[in-house]
């Protein structure tokens, strides 16, 4: 009997897992919802706006990329996550690949873009695309209170289709009166979708009234999301009240 000690565990990640893909949904041709959960049981515990980070397994290497859950904590069904599809990315491939049965292995959840109680003033929502993941979970978090303060959603997107949750937030509208929804839809380069979502936050909550005690969080793509951060910060309203997150 060997007298050698044993090599030292792997050390275990904080918040590893795995999740069993239960079923899939296209909301369109390039972007596709996958409802999954936990494959040993149980729920997971997130904050509405955290994320997951993925393992997906190549050929030559296997990459790790956080994807946001677009379901709630509050619901009883499956995790939602949410992605479009992105020309050459292989990652992606792999997840559009994914089919029921199927498992994936995840780290979480992370993130610091997160909404835990109800805003205690009037609160606007800003996304782009698939960035209204984070967004929806938040929304319903938001609208918890029976009594809560106003609340806006500016969701904008290329195409129609790609106005996910459309629908539903429709519904939400039609039945909250405190809850606004607003959509721009412009089929243009992605730079120029940006400036007209820059122009309205600039009409709508920028000159036309000197309230500066909103709250907002703003999700999206690229540089845009920076320019609407700054455009807020510097019309007065609070570093603190200007929540955002870049992908």
């Amino acid at each position: 009997m060997s007298g050698a000690a044993p090599p030292p565990a792997a050390p275990r990640v904080r918040g590893a897992g795995s999740l069993r893909v239960e079923r899939v949904f296209d909301h369109a041709p390039d972007t596709r919802s996958i409802f999954a959960s936990l494959a040993g049981g149980g729920r997971l515990k997130f904050t509405p706006g955290q994320f997951v980070s993925i393992s997906i397994p190549l050929a030559d290497e296997t990459r790790t990329r956080p994807y946001t859950i677009a379901s709630s904590p509050d619901d009883d069904g499956p995790l939602e996550l949410v992605f479009n599809r992105v020309p050459g990315g292989r990652g992606v491939q792999w997840l559009f690949e994914r089919a029921p049965g199927d498992v994936m292995d995840f780290t979480g959840p992370f993130g610091n873009f997160t909404i835990d109680r109800a805003p205690e003033t009037e609160a606007v929502f800003i996304a782009e695309g698939t960035a209204i993941a984070p967004i929806r979970p938040m929304l319903r978090r938001a609208r918890a209170a029976a009594d809560h303060r106003p609340i806006h959603l500016l969701y904008a997107a290329d195409r129609a289709e790609h106005l996910l949750y459309r629908a539903e937030f429709e519904r939400i509208a039609a039945s909250d009166p405190r809850f606004a929804f607003e959509t721009i839809i412009g089929e243009v380069a992605h730079a120029a979708l940006y400036d007209r979502i820059h122009e309205r936050v600039e009409r709508q909550w920028v000159s036309a009234d000197a309230n500066r005690a909103r709250q907002f969080y703003i999700c999206g793509v690229g540089k845009g999301v920076v320019r609407i951060r700054d455009l807020l910060r510097g019309a007065g309203y609070e570093r603190r009240a200007v929540h955002y997150e870049q992908w």
